[in-house]
């Protein structure tokens, strides 16, 4: 087996080697930096065109301070009738699908996803519209409806919703590490700073010479340019909660209990059912305080587990006194209004910015990748206006969700 150590030692002893023969070192197509699950997917779409790619992050490939790490993440295909992310993820889907086949270990687990509201919710009109007319499978439900599939959730009077039967949950930190390794890409494990410009028109960063860089790092991207993108995308602090059901009830697994989602006027709470062994799993979707990746704390607030103990006693009354059996503190990396970015570093042709993950990005990692790539191959393909660094305003005003 080839470690990392012994490549990272091969590569130094070539460097030697190339020094004394006086020969440049070596010249990569493009440099990723970040390998969080939009520069692993975006570094797999570049080898695929035959590009020399190199993938560089600070902690390594799906880590613990990583947006992308840890364990489930919802992929649905809702929202809202928005027909930009709706057909992402829709296209996202099949390459989730053809990546967990042929993993060892599942990816995606079709679990499908559960919406429920009050009735005449104009997000989830929208959205139930969207799926009509492009043919996706569903069911539409209405309080009876809710109630008898799904006893175990306490709905209200004037609610109802629809389940999306092919939608699901990914398995976060595997997709990642699994998308790079089918790519056979390595990560260098480094320390990544602005561009900095090398001999013949390239560019450095962390000791790499490339033509083009893609900065997709995520919550570091304004660590990284805070004269660019200060205030424009913002770290926030995220708690997750997972709950142990008693022992043998499988009412909170699937397939008794697809992923949810408690939609309100923009306010979300959502979950899965236990995957895996890893406990039901619960977050509310509001964005919590500013906070910086590499020095928060990962431990929940009293104050944020009493809230997800309340809204249990509410909705899943089976699971009021069940036991906190895993957390995590993550964080969001939001954009001004949700959107993500994919444009240039301005002053550069060849530097990209991607990130904007805002809470919802995990789940568009392939159509994101495949869209970066398209842009770093063809420089005259045009930015999608929703993705420019022009419509990141400094104020808050989210409006994707």
């Amino acid at each position: 087996m080839v470690t990392r150590r012994a490549v990272v030692t091969a590569m130094a002893g070539a460097g030697v080697a190339a020094g004394q023969a006086g020969a440049a070192p070596a010249v990569h197509d493009v440099v990723v930096v970040g390998a969080g699950v939009f520069g692993a997917w975006t570094a797999w779409a570049l080898a695929q065109a035959g590009k020399r790619v190199a993938v560089v992050d600070a902690y390594g490939a799906g880590h613990a301070r990583a947006s992308s790490g840890g364990e489930s993440r919802v992929i649905r295909f809702s929202y809202g009738g928005d027909p930009l992310y709706s057909s992402m993820a829709q296209n996202s889907l099949a390459d989730w699908k053809a990546l967990s086949a042929r993993t060892g270990e599942p990816v995606f687990h079709e679990t499908g996803v559960l919406w429920f509201s009050p009735s005449g919710d104009e997000y989830m009109a929208r959205s139930l519209d969207w799926l009509l007319r492009h043919g996706v499978e569903h069911r539409a439900m209405d309080l009876a409806d809710l109630g008898a599939a799904y006893p175990q959730i306490v709905f209200r009077a004037g609610e109802s919703g629809f389940l999306e039967t092919r939608t699901g949950a990914l398995i976060a930190g595997r997709g990642v590490r699994a998308r790079l390794r089918d790519a056979k890409l390595e990560v260098t494990v480094a320390r990544a700073e602005a561009p900095q410009a090398a001999d013949a028109g390239l560019y450095s960063v962390a000791g790499l010479r490339t033509r083009n860089i893609v900065y997709a790092c995520g919550p570091w991207l304004p660590k990284l340019f805070p004269e660019v993108l200060a205030g424009r995308i913002t770290a926030t602090r995220q708690e997750v909660f997972h709950f142990g059901a008693p022992a043998g009830d499988r009412r909170f697994a699937p397939p008794a209990l697809p992923v949810w989602a408690d939609f309100n006027g923009g306010d979300m709470v959502y979950g899965l059912p236990d995957l895996e062994g890893q406990g039901f799993k619960l977050a509310f979707d509001r964005h919590g305080p500013e906070v910086d990746p590499d020095t928060q704390e990962r431990r929940v607030s009293d104050e944020g587990l009493a809230r997800a103990r309340a809204y249990l006693a509410q909705r899943f009354p089976g699971l009021a006194g069940a036991p906190l059996v895993m957390s995590r503190v993550c964080q969001y990396e939001n954009s001004s209004n949700g959107d993500f970015l994919i444009d240039r570093l301005p002053g550069h042709d060849n530097v990209w910015l991607v990130g904007g993950g805002s809470g919802h990005g995990f789940k568009h990692g392939p159509a994101v990748g495949r869209r970066v790539a398209a842009h770093v191959l063809d420089a005259a393909l045009a930015v999608e206006p929703r993705f420019s660094l022009a419509t990141k305003g400094k104020v808050a005003a989210r409006t994707v969700y």
